[in-house]
């Protein structure tokens, strides 16, 4: 399952996402599998991922997405996108 939302600042702020890593990834298709749980703020970019079973997603700037442990997906990133993730 993949969740997306909308954060408001204050939110972003409580949850501390600026000290959360960041991950970077230029245009690109590749296939992943999330051995846990993982929470990200979107900071740029566009990207779609196709769960193995079910439709797929689309998501850019701005989204808060949640990827379950266990997922299997393809990531296809439409612009080059940089997040801030965290694990667990």
């Amino acid at each position: 399952m993949i969740e997306i939302k909308k954060v408001t600042a204050e939110q972003l702020e409580e949850l501390g996402v600026k000290n959360w890593p960041i991950w970077k990834k230029e245009v690109s298709v590749f296939e992943w599998e999330y051995d846990e749980k993982e929470t990200c703020y979107i900071i740029k970019g566009e990207v779609e991922v196709i769960p193995e079973r079910g439709d797929a997603v689309s998501f850019g700037k701005g989204d808060m997405v949640v990827f379950e442990k266990g997922l299997k997906c393809t990531w296809k990133v439409k612009s080059a996108i940089e997040k801030h993730y965290k694990f667990g």
